[in-house]
């Protein structure tokens, strides 16, 4: 049987530089009950975004009328370049930081497929993350990879450095068959958690989660989660670099993901950014989504674990000049550092 609308939307989706499509039907989600489990006890933190319509997040039925299939897309972010090696004291962002917003350049590729599916006759809506969709449970279900024990989707090629995205559509496409979890007895990506926040296989508590702490956070960070955080400025890799399937993983061909320059500035010259300059540094960055005050914050608990005696100058000016939630960090810096004199 040749599946002609099938190859279609394939060949479209690798036109615009996707690196697997996969199709799945569209219905409520395999982990729905979970996930409300999940909202019920709390675990999203200060993320109220994932508690609004969650019936609509199950059920991507809800989301476009006689919707039939979800389109599940993946593309590659791995970095051509290795992790910054200078003796000059760093902060370390998370890979899908290194390059442009993800949402920017995907959801452009997205706007030209749904645009291409009009004309094959289909209505759609498409999201990356922003969208209320469990896009995990669709790529499992479509063979897009399988969900890993520390919730990361991992694909047998393309290891744990991809971008999720999806659209529903009202085009009735074949649905793909799924593959095997092939995680076996494996533990790595559990036992690596700096704060323990895989708190067994497929259960994440984003309330202990460095990522979380470090972009969705919203204010003071818990001083029992401080030192765990070490370097790590703008997410965590943890339990993504232990993934034994990233052994088969390429530098993505996606110039827009490719690093940019602040991935190498020392930490003190982050403390002297205007609000102006962070906008220009990170423009287009997913960092800049999080504001200046809550990356200060982040720079600074960096500097209490990594800095010395010749960073307390620049802390103590940070706390004249900065606002509580940034003094108070910078305050604990210089008390680690004095700690370690």
């Amino acid at each position: 049987m040749v599946l002609e609308l099938e190859n279609k939307v394939r060949s479209i989706a690798k036109d615009l530089g996707f690196d697997e499509c996969r199709f799945s039907v569209a219905k409520e989600a395999s982990h729905a009950d979970r996930f409300q489990a999940w909202l019920d006890d709390g675990k999203n933190g200060d993320m109220e975004w994932m508690e609004r319509s969650p019936e609509r997040r199950k059920d991507p039925r809800l989301l476009l009328e006689e919707a039939k299939t979800v389109i599940v897309l993946a593309i590659n972010y791995y970095p051509s370049r290795s992790d910054p090696q200078s003796k000059d004291k760093l902060g370390r962002f998370a890979k899908y930081a290194w390059g442009e917003d993800y949402h920017l350049v995907v959801d452009k590729k997205l706007k030209a497929f749904a645009s291409a599916l009009e004309g094959l006759g289909g209505k759609q809506k498409f999201y990356v993350d922003y969208g209320p969709i469990l896009e995990r449970d669709f790529a499992t279900d479509s063979g897009l990879g399988w969900n890993g024990k520390s919730t990361v989707q991992i694909h047998p090629k393309l290891g744990t450095w991809f971008f999720l995205a999806e659209l529903v559509t009202t085009l009735n496409l074949t649905p793909d068959d799924s593959i095997p979890n092939r995680c076996g007895k494996c533990t790595q990506c559990i036992d690596c958690c700096p704060t323990q926040a895989i708190t067994s296989p497929h259960h994440l508590d984003a309330r202990r989660c460095i990522s979380y702490f470090t972009i969705e956070h919203q204010g003071s960070i818990p001083q029992e989660f401080r030192e765990a955080i070490g370097d790590r400025i703008f997410g965590c890799d943890d339990c993504l670099e232990v993934c034994p399937w990233n052994r088969f993983a390429k530098a993505s061909t996606e110039v827009k993901f490719a690093a940019r320059d602040y991935i190498d500035m020392p930490l003190q010259e982050f403390l002297n950014l205007s609000e102006e300059n962070f906008r220009s540094l990170f423009s287009r960055s997913p960092v800049k989504r999080i504001g200046r005050e809550r990356f200060l914050r982040n720079v600074c608990i960096a500097l209490g674990n990594v800095g010395n005696i010749h960073d307390i100058p620049c802390l103590e000016r940070t706390i004249k000049k900065e606002n509580q939630l940034v003094s108070e960090h910078a305050k604990w810096a210089i008390d680690q550092i004095e700690s370690r004199l």
